[in-house]
């Protein structure tokens, strides 16, 4: 399997091209930025931040827009992990990022679609559960970036 995705014509276009290898790693971070900026806008609001902005109106652009994000991190990784992927699996903070995005991703699928966000576009009191989901998910995203930066140390 993973000499199969080795062997994508892409994974070798990113070993001989140093510029687009450049291009998609930095596709990369932008979306990773993308998706934090807005899950962290998302987050603090729900936590309380900026009580005047309109949860109604705000979270589901923020929603939509840190999926968005994770749709092109995610694309991006996969072309980046094909480069050399034994490498990346052998890599102890790799897993520990895979592990941390399939949290994240787990937690924001059980708010959306637990009947919580429905809740909370709907009231002015945020639930304490949906606070404890923003909490989680602010700390667990951090995490998967922080584990994302230590994978080149190893």
């Amino acid at each position: 399997m993973l000499d199969w995705i080795a062997g994508w014509p892409l994974a070798g276009m990113l070993r001989r091209s140093g510029t687009a290898y450049l291009l998609v790693n930095a596709g990369h971070v932008a979306s990773i930025g993308l998706l934090f900026g807005a899950v962290a806008a998302l987050d603090l609001r729900l936590l309380g931040a900026a009580r005047t902005l309109p949860l109604a109106t705000a979270g589901p652009y923020l929603s939509r827009l840190a999926a968005a994000g994770l749709v092109a991190a995610l694309l991006t990784g996969v072309c980046l992990f094909a480069v050399n992927p034994q490498n990346y699996l052998d890599n102890s903070a790799f897993l520990a990022k895979l592990g941390l995005l399939a949290l994240g991703i787990a937690n924001a699928l059980w708010l959306h679609y637990g009947g919580l966000w429905s809740q909370a576009l709907q009231s002015e009191a945020i639930p304490a559960r949906v606070r404890l989901h923003a909490a989680m998910s602010l700390f667990v995203w951090l995490g998967a970036i922080v584990a994302g930066r230590w994978i080149g140390f190893l």
